[in-house]
């Protein structure tokens, strides 16, 4: 897998993450970045940009890192944590949805994040990118069956609590225990099985003319409500 971008670069280089290969232009010079690659002691090779632009269509800035591909997390990693807080989505398909919100479950403390196989967005370099490295510090956890994995989740103690714009306000439900919060797909919202499963709707009060929210932006929302609910 190819990552690019300053940001996710210095946090894999910082950390104790395997870089196979460090990309740069002839003329990069940003002496933090290439401090960071001697110390790595990683395979360096200097291009000229064209063969940048020819790796990935990304705004590379300069610098692309040859990484394994991402390793999905177990359930177990954080099914059986006691007041455990878990983020399930559901079918989002936008890998810069799916960045965001990683970003925001690592800031907020999230144990782990749930996506299905099909139909969803992976773990891709621009997801990476967009969570500016956020991936390697929060468990994400692939799974086939949505339905059965959030039954699951409540044989072992968790509450279970969509978001559509037809349920109870958001701020109005107690997040506090074992929790699981599940974000729908861009354009259709939660599947008609995963709501039936649910304990709980959870709504955002929208005032204005247009009836809904990114769903990156919902998900923040939510998120750190439950954080502020569960102090």
């Amino acid at each position: 897998m190819y990552i690019c971008g300053k940001n996710v670069a210095r946090e894999y280089l910082e950390s104790n993450e395997k870089v196979r290969k460090v990309i740069l232009a002839k003329n990069y010079n940003d002496n933090e970045i290439l401090n960071l690659v001697k110390r790595k002691n990683v395979d360096t090779e200097f291009v000229d940009k064209y063969v940048l632009d020819k790796i990935t269509k990304e705004n590379h800035q300069g610098i692309i890192l040859q990484v394994p591909d991402f390793e999905y997390s177990s359930l177990d990693d954080f099914m059986y944590k006691d007041d455990s807080f878990v983020v399930i989505l559901d079918h989002i398909e936008d890998p810069h949805n799916f960045g965001a919100i990683i970003r925001t479950c690592e800031a907020a403390g999230v144990d782990g994040i749930i996506i299905p196989k099909n139909r969803s967005v992976d773990v891709t370099s621009t997801v990476i990118r967009t969570s500016v490295g956020a991936s390697k510090y929060v468990p994400i956890c692939q799974i086939t069956n949505l339905t059965n994995t959030i039954n699951e989740l409540k044989k072992n103690g968790f509450w279970v609590v969509g978001t559509d714009m037809d349920g109870t306000s958001y701020d109005e439900i107690d997040y506090k225990g074992k929790i699981c919060i599940i974000i729908g797909n861009e354009g259709s919202g939660i599947g008609h099985l995963v709501r039936e499963n649910c304990d709980f709707i959870a709504s955002i009060p929208m005032k204005g003319k247009i009836n809904s929210l990114n769903a990156s932006v919902a998900a923040g929302i939510i998120i750190y409500e439950a954080v502020r609910n569960r102090k």
